[in-house]
């Protein structure tokens, strides 16, 4: 063959690539018609990608034309999962800038990995960074023996059971619960809420963590929460694994359904770890997310370094909005130093 038929058939290939990417990256665009486009949607960033590589290579062509295209709606639906990513957050502000005198506090989200081997690295990460309040999925019945380990330093806790073998969900906190009053496990250890006392202040505090997208039950699911979503507190804070990408329609109904703002900025936190760690920051899934409303600021959210899980830990800065309690800072302070002499 000669090498201006090698060429065409080259080019040829690479149209017919990016029709096959572009199909499912135009169905993911429309995923609030359908569950089934919603889970082409959690790949629209990496489907985005793929055909603007090919436009580009198409562009030296005689499909230039199908190139030129191919280039534009790639860049437009990678522009729609900016929000995603750090550099185009909402919350890179440093914490101590933002907050204005008022008392900081931590929240730490993370799906545990129920067959987690490296529990002695999350139990690490969580006496360095001293969270006031923890959501956690994927409770398991071998991780209870760690969370009981821990009681001593957040001996306020709703752990939830669920029927499987990858377990419920849990919020431990080192601040005791409204009025004493316990947490509640909801649709079978899938929410777990608690309501938190903050010196004087109420916090709602929700560890979520959904089935996975269509063909899966998670859009049925959704639906059996939405009153559960609907009633939560008016000052709340909502985080967990929900196997929904920060653009998709699943995170968009869980915004509408309870009246919460989602968190931007966090980036990649899933990869399946038969992979290197090393390519989650360009081929991980942002599926782990902060939700909040009333009557608080977040003032950052990031991801932090692995602990043995497939999920990253993400790591919530956060404060009241009407400026802070006297004793805020003298809880804070004792919490701390009761935590540096723990077993971590």
């Amino acid at each position: 063959m000669e090498r201006s038929g090698i060429v065409h058939t080259a080019a040829t290939l690479v149209f017919a690539g990016a029709t096959v990417l572009s199909i499912p990256l135009v169905l993911g665009l429309l995923a609030n018609l359908h569950p089934a486009f919603d889970s082409f949607a959690h790949f629209r960033a990496h489907l985005a990608a793929l055909l603007g590589i090919c436009g580009l290579i198409l562009l030296a062509s005689i499909y230039w034309k199908q190139g030129l295209l191919a280039v534009a709606l790639g860049v437009l639906a990678l522009w729609t999962t900016m929000p995603a990513f750090p550099l185009f957050g909402a919350t890179s502000a440093a914490a101590g800038d933002a907050a204005n005198g008022r008392a900081v506090y931590r929240l730490l989200q993370l799906n545990l990995r129920f067959d987690n081997k490296a529990s002695e690295k999350v139990l690490s990460l969580i006496g360095r960074t001293k969270p006031d309040v923890i959501t956690l999925e994927e409770v398991s019945v071998d991780w209870m023996p760690r969370i009981a380990a821990i009681a001593a330093m957040y001996p306020y806790s709703i752990v939830c059971d669920a029927p499987n073998r990858i377990g419920g969900n849990a919020v431990l906190s080192r601040r005791p619960f409204l009025d004493g009053a316990p947490g509640r496990c909801l649709n079978e250890g899938a929410l777990a809420l608690a309501d938190i006392d903050f010196g004087g202040r109420s916090l709602q505090v929700a560890a979520l963590h959904l089935a996975w997208p269509w063909p899966s039950h998670q859009s049925e699911q959704l639906q059996e929460l939405r009153p559960d979503l609907a009633a939560l507190g008016n000052t709340a804070l909502l985080a967990g694994d929900l196997n929904a990408a920060t653009w998709s329609a699943t995170v968009r109904r869980v915004e509408a359904d309870a009246g919460l703002s989602h968190v931007a900025g966090i980036g990649p936190t899933w990869l399946d770890r038969r992979l290197p760690d090393v390519l989650r920051p360009y081929i991980g899934l942002p599926i782990d997310q902060v939700f909040s409303k009333g009557d608080i600021s977040i003032l950052s959210a990031r991801a932090l370094d692995a602990v043995g899980s497939d999920h990253l830990p993400v790591l919530v800065e956060f404060a009241f909005s009407g400026g802070k309690l006297p004793q805020d800072n003298e809880e804070s302070a004792t919490a701390s130093a009761e935590t540096r002499k723990s077993v971590f």
